[in-house]
């Protein structure tokens, strides 16, 4: 007899199907829905539909009416969605198994859910944000920048006390890289508190061109995202053009620049192989035009860019703080982090070995059905299925 359905309660205070995190959520609690799991959303506003077996409650709009979240701030939503979260699971916890959170606004909710016995997860879409924040800020200041006010990474310490008041209370955090992972197990958290999963891209819009597409007559490489310094598109600058690749090869840049990052990069940026493409709207079409896709991060989660390339047929030439899904020297090349010699290296041997990049290539698009978000989901669910069956016993 199989066992019922494991009825989720997923907790996300920000726009369910946007940009970003948001999109991420979004093919979270799909690919679980599709993999059989009982999920009931509550989210600050929903921007894009769902199946029908989802229900979806929101927590800062009504109707098509939405409090906008550069009115109230970004904290004040999450502490709002937070309660309204937790006071339903109080009245409902007799209908839910296991409580998904996110960071910042989870804590009343995971507190609600221990009184009744209900196992948490909560969601680890990057490092440990005290890692983040000193290698961020590490890198802002050999850059010589300074971040925009109100920026994702600009240091805080009282969102910091809160997020790291969830990791300790919640029962598991969700880890979608063994990167991930390890800077939490650096400040001394157990492996049994820490549960892997994944992300993944959409197949109906990223896919790799035919084996027998026309070759380049230069290594063509792209990166694509926000071009901010955590994101070490200055090293991957310094070693394309140490490479040599950059003599007959291109370097597609796509992405917005965070204010004066365009500026320190500019002598680089201004070379010739180098092509400045802006935020794009056509970027599958792009990526499949690509031999190899770059990400030289200090810190991520895992990054869905990488997802995505792979899905396009691109070789990835990532940090070992990527976050990525590959594994090096069999479908991508993975240098350690600010390590622009060894990338170097990495971009030299393929731009003289077409051989070793097919063979890296082919390896890479052979099991992309293991990185769709449909798999995600199934592997989401397992995980519930798992937490639920470890606190019943």
């Amino acid at each position: 007899m199989n066992p019922p359905p494991v009825r989720v309660l997923y907790s996300f205070p920000h726009k369910l199907g946007a940009g970003r995190i948001c999109t991420t959520a979004w093919h979270q609690v799909e690919g679980a829905s599709r993999a059989g799991a009982q999920v009931t959303v509550f989210a600050g506003s929903q921007v894009r539909p769902v199946n029908d077996r989802i229900k979806v409650k929101t927590t800062l709009s009504v109707g098509k009416l939405r409090v906008p979240y550069k009115l109230i701030g970004r904290d004040l939503a999450c502490h709002w969605h937070d309660i309204a979260t937790s006071m339903w699971l109080n009245a409902h916890h007799r209908e839910v198994d296991v409580v998904h959170g996110w960071p910042l606004g989870s804590i009343r909710t995971i507190r609600t859910a221990k009184r009744h016995g209900i196992p948490v997860v909560l969601e680890r879409p990057n490092a440990h944000t005290a890692y983040a924040y000193e290698e961020v800020e590490r890198e802002n200041r050999d850059v010589g920048i300074v971040l925009p006010d109100n920026h994702d990474h600009e240091v805080d310490p009282k969102r910091l006390a809160l997020e790291e008041t969830e990791y300790a209370e919640a029962d598991y955090l969700l880890c979608p890289s063994d990167f991930v992972a390890k800077t939490f197990i650096d400040r001394g958290f157990t492996e049994s508190k820490l549960v892997r999963h994944q992300y993944g891209y959409d197949f109906s819009r990223f896919s790799p061109q035919p084996p027998n597409a026309a070759a380049h007559d230069g290594l063509v490489m792209i990166y694509a995202g926000v071009v901010e310094p955590r994101k070490g598109l200055h090293h991957a600058l310094k070693a394309w053009l140490a490479s040599g690749a950059h003599e007959k090869g291109t370097f597609m840049v796509c992405g917005e620049f965070v204010p004066g990052y365009r500026e320190r990069l500019e002598p680089m940026l201004s070379h010739p192989s180098v092509k400045i493409m802006g935020h794009r709207t056509d970027l599958p079409d792009l990526m499949r035009q690509a031999d190899v896709f770059v990400l030289s991060s200090v810190e991520e989660g895992s990054a869905l860019v990488t997802y995505e390339a792979r899905g396009s047929g691109c070789v990835l030439l990532v940090s070992d703080a990527s976050g990525a899904v590959c594994e090096h020297m069999q479908n991508g090349l993975i240098h350690p982090l600010r390590d622009v010699a060894e990338l170097t290296a990495h971009l030299r041997l393929l731009d003289s070995d077409r051989v070793l990049l097919e063979k890296l290539r082919a390896a890479s698009v052979a099991d992309l059905d293991q990185l769709t978000w449909d798999q995600a989901g199934r592997r989401l669910e397992e995980v519930y299925r798992s937490v639920r069956r470890t606190h019943a016993a």
